[in-house]
């Protein structure tokens, strides 16, 4: 089964409709689409997707619902068959500078709809569009969080600015009718961004819907530490079936790649309680917050541990791999990050790490070697990946039991061959290297 996910962060529909081939080629499973409810259609700033105006409305500066319904069917043409999961903004609306700011989408977009009828219908996706949406009475109106451990504060007060809507019965019920008619589209799963800010009535409010219950949803608990992980992770898990982001496996690899850090914690994260459950975990490398947010870029990984790194979640059993991909977006502030994050689809050692992580999928991981700068394991007895973060060449002897023997293995990063015979043989690890063997 494949299930890596590209992110096609603030892509435009149409330029993802037209690399689908491309995406599916590259052995992906699924597409995560940015935030398609109606934002600002004239700006083209990424964070514009993060602030929605109208739930009825499907349409913003990267397209529109039209191009939405002709994404999922050629994504659902391919064989196999592209998965498309949306990007959905349901703890807050849009943050704007008006004097009727808390009534959605407000009256000079009323008029707008009324002026451009034909646009707007052909963009809805459900409701009546000559009604507001929600008023004041809709949102808590508590002030700013000021204390980010404070699960109250973060799930009943604004996030920065951005109104918060409240659990009460129409706002649950516009999400409700909001995401089946998202499911009825076509969509086959959904990130629920900012989900820690969401109560577990609103997020039970559309999860326990017959009409998604065979829908993948995962969402962002933004965690940094062991004590958000107590406030937030936890809960989360024991009062929601629903997949998150693996910060805390994240927070791992930042960890055991780190000067002084060792690859060891990278062998049993789970149960060291160190990463998510297996089957709970979308598992990722670096996500649009990172890079994005000032607070977050010390998160960043060294350019070749983020290559290590990537070999290792798509190299491990368990969880979801997620890949972000971006259009330099963060390059104005930091040139630094030129091309870092583009052209993924086409990116040689991603294309083969994704072609491993396919080809094992499901077998068994079994630790073969681990040191502090070392880590060593197979999948199954056709895979065995590699990783030497050290500045060090080293030669590592290892044993032959539960491998194809004899064998012809291939490292699909480098391109080069090795025979396995007999009971045991060495593995020759240069400095800074990855390695996934995959047996013929």
């Amino acid at each position: 089964m494949r299930d890596v996910i590209f992110h096609a962060f603030n892509w435009q529909y149409r330029e993802l409709i037209d690399a689908v081939e491309n995406i599916r080629n590259a052995g992906y499973g699924a597409i995560l689409i940015p935030p398609p409810l109606y934002s600002n259609p004239d700006n083209d700033q990424w964070w514009q997707r993060y602030q929605p105006k109208d739930y009825r409305v499907l349409f913003s500066h990267l397209g529109g619902k039209p191009e939405l319904l002709e994404l999922i069917e050629k994504c659902h043409g391919t064989n196999p068959k592209l998965r498309v999961y949306a990007d959905l903004v349901i703890n807050h609306m849009a943050n704007e500078a008006r004097s009727d700011r808390l009534n959605f989408p407000g009256e000079a977009e009323l008029q707008k709809y009324r002026e451009q009828p034909d646009l707007y219908e052909k963009n809805r996706l459900y409701g009546d569009l000559s009604q507001g949406l929600f008023s004041a009475f809709d949102f808590n109106q508590r002030g700013n969080i000021r204390d980010w451990s404070n699960r109250y504060e973060v799930q009943f007060q604004d996030l920065s600015g951005l109104p918060d809507l409240k659990d009460s019965p129409w706002v649950l019920l516009q999400q409700r009718k909001m995401i089946t008619a998202l499911a009825e589209m076509g969509f086959d799963g959904f990130r629920i961004d900012a989900i820690k800010h969401l109560t577990e009535r609103m997020i039970d409010n559309f999860a326990d819907q017959d009409e998604i219950a065979d829908k993948y949803l995962f969402g962002e608990v933004l965690t940094g530490s062991d004590r958000d992980e107590d406030i937030f992770i936890d809960p989360f898990l024991r009062e929601t079936w629903i997949s998150a982001y693996d910060f805390p496996l994240f927070q791992t690899i930042r960890e055991a790649f780190s000067f002084g850090g060792s690859l060891r914690r990278l062998a049993r994260p789970e149960t060291e309680d160190n990463a998510l459950p297996w089957h709970r975990a979308v598992t990722f490398v670096v996500n649009h917050d990172v890079p994005y947010n000032e607070g977050f870029r010390s998160w960043l990984l060294d350019r070749q541990d983020e290559h290590l790194a990537y070999s290792y979640i798509l190299g491990k059993d368990g969880g979801v791999p997620l890949i972000f991909s971006d259009h330099n977006e963060s390059v104005g502030q930091h040139p630094e990050d030129r091309d870092r994050w583009t052209n993924i689809i086409k990116r040689p050692d991603l294309l083969k790490m994704i072609e491993f992580h396919n080809a094992v999928h499901g077998q068994s991981m079994t630790i073969l070697y681990e040191s502090d700068t070392i880590l060593i394991f197979r999948r199954g007895d056709s895979g065995i990946v590699a990783i030497n973060k050290g500045g060090t060449e080293d030669w590592i002897k290892l044993g032959t039991w539960g491998l194809k023997n004899p064998g012809t293995y291939t490292d699909l990063i480098h391109q080069h061959q090795m025979q396995l015979s007999g009971e045991d043989f060495t593995l020759y690890i240069p400095p800074r290297t990855a390695q996934m063997w995959l047996a013929e």
